[in-house]
């Protein structure tokens, strides 16, 4: 081994696309470049960074593989000017030409998620993943083997007399793939991830791999993705241990950058640490990032909101101006005959505050017409739910009409709270193809309106208008609606859902912590009977680590209540 000198690592968080390998490997070698020009001679980078993070079914074509494979050939040869630089890439790896064992019955996965080391114009070694998490969004083992049942070994490299050991996101949760890093002669541990963002998971991230840092007593370099894909945000902050677990540097959250930290020889650790948000300031850039990534990622030329004058659509437009601009926003007042004139006014000073398109199309006459269709088969029958949810349905009609017509993407405005009791309209306001806020409950809706006012405020301007913020939420689908009619608090409401939905807790138990009996009942039973609806939702941005989306696979038909 040769003698250890003062080595800069990079770690480049990067916002990789998936499926778009030509573009994430431009990517990623402008990153190794500006790195190397920076004396960085290695560079991390997140995990499958190559093909982007979750790839999902894609892994299952024999010609994505190829294509990875191509690809990291190409990568190492295209950077083998950079005398003396190690570039560690995370993709997907079989052995030779093998894929899945597989027929239409019977599958067993043969590739791997792997960090290959590029040098020298070729890849020098390939590490592959031993732990695979299969848990919340994480589907791993329907894709990978593990790099233990392969029989691989763990995989140590050196630069600058450094010997760096390889690990992979859910390896370094667990005690096994460090000691074995250890055991072969890794003095500093990288460790490349995708793991997708949930409030405060950064505080229990960091202080997970703290811990084992210090169980193995070495430093300890992690490079996160960032961006959003469907339903995930990754939201970066990648950092640096030093060994005894202190943060030695952090990159930004949610935005791509270079952390660039100084290995001495002494083992100390020394880089720029930026500061961790507060929790209101997380959400909201996730749901920009989101937002943003999937808006810009899928080649929308913009998108359209159903304002209505209240505060899930007054949210709504205010994140996707914050991820797009105004001018790729347009937004749709459609007053019902039960539409107050507040309503009006509230909507188009939003708008204004915004400076987006807005226009106004009223329902009445199609909401007549469509009573007057209907008057025979209603006759005798008291109005209810379904001239309400006529009302919606002509909404969502609308809005489709406009989507298909000049091509921006509706953007729906159902809360989480709303999405668990089926406060919601199936192809009305459900009807769209992102749900922004579908994993915000109703009182966090609240917390991130002020909160966005309150950074607005600096520049001598409200952006949400506090009428809106302070009035009680109704659909306005009936004369004096409002949503408590049909639900409770809803801060009873979002602590029920968080204690059943998030932390899997049993009526019993709910009603123990003491809540009233028939409420835990009539939210539990709302949750059980509306999964229908949210199987037909559109996809949302998850920002807990229990949304509705990949996270919850409940039946739509069962007989278990709990």
């Amino acid at each position: 081994m040769s003698k250890r000198i003062a080595v800069k690592v990079a770690l480049a968080q990067i916002n990789a696309t998936v499926g778009d390998l030509g573009g994430n490997a431009q990517r990623i070698a402008a990153a190794a470049r500006r790195a190397y020009a920076k004396g960085a001679r290695l560079v991390l980078t997140p995990e499958l960074a190559l093909c982007g993070y979750p790839p999902e079914d894609l892994l299952l074509r024999d010609s994505f593989m190829q294509a990875c494979a191509r690809e990291i050939e190409q990568l190492a040869a295209g950077l083998a000017d950079c005398d003396g630089l190690h570039l560690v890439v995370g993709h997907p790896h079989q052995f030779g030409a093998r894929g899945d064992l597989r027929s239409p019955s019977y599958a067993v996965p043969q590739r791997f998620n792997a960090a290959s080391v590029l040098a020298g114009g070729r890849v020098v070694t390939t590490y592959c993943k031993r732990e695979l998490p299969n848990y919340q969004v994480f589907d791993e083992r329907r894709y990978f083997a593990s790099g233990r049942d392969a029989g691989q070994s763990a995989v140590v490299f050196e630069v600058g007399g450094w010997r760096f050991g390889l690990a992979i996101c859910e390896d370094a949760w667990f005690d096994e793939p460090a000691r074995s890093a250890k055991a072969a002669g890794a003095e500093v541990l990288c460790v490349i991830n995708a793991s997708p963002f949930h409030l405060a998971k950064i505080a229990e991230r960091e202080e997970r791999m703290a811990q084992r840092a210090r169980a193995v007593g070495m430093p300890l370099l992690y490079c996160h993705l960032v961006g959003g894909q469907d339903e995930v945000v990754f939201d970066g902050a990648s950092f640096v241990l030093d060994a005894n677990g202190r943060v030695a540097a952090r990159a930004p959250m949610f935005d791509e950058s270079l952390c660039l930290v100084e290995l001495e020889p002494d083992g100390a650790v020394a880089g720029a640490v930026a500061e961790v948000p507060g929790i209101e300031q997380q959400a909201w850039s996730a749901l920009v990032t989101g937002v943003r990534d999937y808006i810009g990622k899928n080649g929308f030329p913009g998108v359209i909101i159903g304002l209505s004058g209240g505060i899930d659509s007054a949210l709504v437009l205010a994140i996707a101006v914050d991820a797009l601009g105004a001018d790729k926003v347009r937004c749709v007042m459609m007053p019902s005959p039960y539409t107050a004139d507040i309503s009006w006014l509230d909507a188009r000073d939003m708008a204004g505050r915004l400076g987006v398109r807005y226009d106004e199309i009223p329902i009445v006459p199609m909401f007549d017409a469509f009573r007057a269709s209907l008057a025979a088969e209603f006759a005798g029958l008291a109005e209810d739910a379904t001239e309400e949810n006529i009302q919606a349905r002509i909404r969502g009609t609308l809005l489709m009409a406009l989507s298909n017509k000049f091509g921006a993407i509706v953007l729906t405005t159902g809360n989480k709270s709303e999405m668990a009791t089926g406060y919601c309209t199936l192809y009305g306001d459900m009807a769209g193809g992102f749900a922004v806020i579908k994993d915000v409950t109703k009182t966090l809706v609240y917390r991130l309106a002020r909160w966005r006012n309150s950074q607005a405020r600096a520049q001598g301007r409200e952006v949400i208008p506090e009428r809106i913020i302070t009035r009680a939420p109704s659909a306005e689908l009936r004369p004096d609606q409002t949503d408590q009619d049909s639900l409770p608090p809803y801060e009873v409401l979002d602590d029920i859902l968080r204690r059943y939905m998030e932390e899997d807790q049993s009526s019993a138990e709910i009603v123990a912590a003491g809540f009233a009996p028939e409420v835990v009942e009539h939210v539990t039973r709302l949750i059980k009977v509306n999964e229908y609806k949210r199987r037909q939702s559109p996809v949302g941005i998850r920002i807990t680590h229990r949304s509705f989306g990949k996270d919850w696979r409940y039946p739509i038909t069962s007989k278990y209540r709990a």
